[in-house]
């Protein structure tokens, strides 16, 4: 079926329509992709360079990061959000980053990876480490308003 028709969608049609089969398939990597994008602290847009001559623009979750939403109602968050962008943004200054364990995010139509730009710095960590994002497992999220 896939012979005639553009790869992407052969790579998507091909995916399984159920969420938790989405999520637990993995694709290893590595792939590089040139960003596009920095939506938030912990999201991206990529072109995703998936086999020579072929991209695939995609949104990316970091995976295991949770950063303040820029949308907030709070100001503490939506400035917390601003810190987190930025050093997202100059993480990945170089324009390319390399991506690995790739998976269906939890909301489908963007992926979640393990972020890497091309020196070898893995994003969550770094931003982790600079206490602009919260270690994230895919449960309820934490207000980033209310003191803890």
């Amino acid at each position: 079926m896939c012979r005639f028709l553009p790869i992407a969608f052969c790579l998507f049609a091909s995916l399984p329509a159920d969420a938790d089969a989405r999520q637990s398939q993995v694709i290893p990597g590595p792939v590089r992709a040139d960003v596009v994008e920095v939506i938030d602290g912990d999201s991206i847009k990529v072109s995703a360079h998936i086999w020579p001559g072929q991209h695939v623009l995609v949104n990316i979750r970091i995976r295991g990061i949770d950063a303040p939403e820029l949308k907030s109602r709070c100001s503490t968050e939506k400035g917390a959000a601003l810190a987190a962008r930025q050093m997202t943004s100059n993480l990945v200054s170089g324009g390319s980053i390399v991506l690995t364990n790739i998976s269906g995010g939890k909301y489908y139509g963007r992926m979640l990876a393990d972020v890497a730009n091309l020196e070898g710095s893995d994003l969550a960590s770094k931003l982790l480490d600079a206490r602009l994002v919260r270690p994230y497992s895919g449960k309820k999220r934490r207000s980033w308003c209310k003191p803890e």
